[in-house]
């Protein structure tokens, strides 16, 4: 896999920091409002994984499957592969999302959360690419601003490889296209 990786972008170590910076954020910003996180499956899992360590509220967590994605362009089309498996009116919902790139599946899912009523809706990403923003949406808590690359790690993948690279790494053009 590393043979793959053009570049380093984020190591392990400037991830840890920056999510334990959030971690905290959630904590002071959320106490006593019993917060319920949404990750969106499967890039979150590990971004959530590592989150959840930092966020010290009473919280529950749920997971939904969301797809637009057909190998490295998005369709348009949004689809629901799994959904909550609990209610989440009058909730404070935090989606952690891996990354917000051209924020249409993100923009669909808190327009589809919003019909079922909770108290608010928060986005929590790890890694923001707002050069590539096509929806009108942006994340509350982000760790990282990057720049328009094929990136893949720390649960990011390419043809589901690559989400167990401990970094964000910018993958090499010739993998890809």
């Amino acid at each position: 896999m590393e043979k793959d990786i053009e570049r380093i972008l984020i190591s392990e170590e400037e991830i840890q920091k920056r999510v334990s910076e959030i971690g905290a954020a959630i904590t002071r910003d959320f106490r006593d409002k019993d917060p319920v996180f949404i990750g969106v499956l499967k890039g979150c899992f590990i971004f959530m994984a590592d989150l959840m360590r930092y966020v010290d509220v009473k919280c529950s967590m749920d997971f939904m499957a969301v797809s637009s994605y057909k190998g490295t362009t998005s369709t348009g089309a949004v689809s629901i592969d799994k959904d909550l498996s609990q209610p989440i009116e009058g909730r404070h919902v935090i989606i952690v999302e891996d990354i917000l790139d051209s924020g249409v599946t993100l923009n669909y899912l808190k327009q589809y959360l919003q019909v079922r009523k909770p108290a608010s809706i928060t986005i929590a990403t790890l890694m923001d690419k707002p050069s590539r923003r096509k929806a009108d949406i942006y994340a509350d808590y982000s760790c990282f601003e990057v720049p328009d690359a094929f990136v893949v790690g720390y649960g990011l993948d390419y043809n589901q490889r690559y989400r167990n690279l401990p970094y964000i790494g910018v993958l090499k053009e010739e993998i890809y296209s």
